[in-house]
């Protein structure tokens, strides 16, 4: 099978001829890793680790540097923190953070697809052809968070369901209208979109079923139609103990379920696989905050073999549970995906 091929195998919940995987890391992790390889050229080291999925995306404005806080064109403000191997973002509450009224909300200067530039997608996918192609960052939950100020947003969610509600179809409506483009640009070849919304935290969900029902339901479901339309797959990213949510975000049309991040009995391969085995493929696992930075190789190897191994009769795109931080060896980098290869290789 080709790269392609494999991912959207293993998304449709079939046998693919080894477990597909992919790779995301921080900006700083893959500066620890270059000097580790002694090169610095991300297509060769995806290409080294067998990775199957590339990710492409429009040029969007350019940032605000304001001195003290950056802000992009979503009002979205962080900074920059410096670490010994390059820089990562830091969140700030951002530009509707002291709005007080819808007029404050309906009046920001809010994006349009048009500030983006569309020209290089095309180029993209010419030269990533024989992989899966995964485009966007879609967020119609943590993104409209930010903007507004996190416990202002969650506070919203009771005080003020019209700033939520304004908030969210605004989000909405411009990723769909994104990704719309994306697809005509591209003439169709875009595999799988991104849409993102942290629903939980470590402990478990951060609001209601009921808020999920209310607010953010029919989005969702409006965003996998769209999608589904074009012939693509919907993959949905949400850290945390996310496991209340999975049977909701299945029935809004979600086709990929990442990250799995292990942080309980609930979101073990094992629990999830008996579980949604016929409804979801899963994507990602391996831990980040234990095994992939404090862990030795063969821990690595191991939990590698768990996921397969859970996984084996459904679904499953191998990778860490989130992006891997500064804190990961490059060793534990390689054999995670040294182990992914050699043992589905061996095994399917």
């Amino acid at each position: 099978m080709t790269s392609r091929e494999r991912v959207l195998v293993a998304a449709k919940k079939d046998k693919p001829d080894r477990t597909p995987c992919n790779f995301r890391a921080e900006e700083p992790t893959l500066k620890r890793l270059y000097d580790y390889l002694g090169y610095n050229d991300y297509d060769r080291l995806l290409e080294q680790l067998k990775i199957d999925i590339r990710y492409i995306d429009c040029i969007p404005p350019e940032e605000k540097n304001y001195g003290t806080y950056i802000e992009n064109h979503w009002g979205e403000r962080y900074v920059y923190a410096n670490t010994p191997w390059g820089r990562r973002v830091e969140h700030m509450p951002g530009a509707l953070a002291d709005a007080t009224s819808i007029e404050d909300l309906t009046s920001f200067p809010w994006p349009s697809i048009d500030m983006n530039d569309y020209s290089n997608l095309e180029q993209q996918c010419e030269k990533y052809d024989e992989y899966a192609i995964v485009y966007g960052f879609g967020d119609i939950f943590t993104r409209p968070s930010i903007v507004r100020g996190f416990e202002n947003f969650l506070l919203d969610m009771y005080l003020n369901e019209d700033y939520v509600d304004f908030l969210i179809e605004k989000f909405t409506d411009t990723f769909i209208l994104d990704y719309k483009r994306a697809f005509k640009e591209t003439n169709g070849r875009i595999d799988i979109f991104l849409v993102m919304g942290d629903l939980a935290s470590q402990a478990g969900p951060i609001f209601s079923l009921d808020m999920f029902d209310r607010y953010l339901a029919p989005h969702m479901t409006r965003l996998a139609d769209s999608i589904h339309d074009m012939g693509a797959l919907l993959m949905f990213h949400s850290c945390g103990e996310s496991h209340d949510f999975y049977s909701r975000l299945i029935n809004c049309g979600v086709d990929i379920i990442d990250p799995i991040q292990p942080t309980s009995l609930r979101m073990s391969p094992e629990t999830l696989n008996a579980e949604f085995k016929d409804t979801a493929c899963f994507h990602g696992g391996i831990d980040v905050q234990h095994i992939l930075p404090f862990g030795n190789e063969e821990d690595v190897r191991r939990e590698v073999r768990r996921y397969i191994d859970a996984f084996k009769d459904s679904g499953y795109i191998c990778c860490s549970a989130h992006y891997m931080q500064h804190d990961t060896p490059p060793e534990n980098i390689l054999a995670l995906y040294d182990e992914i290869y050699r043992y589905s290789k061996n095994i399917n």
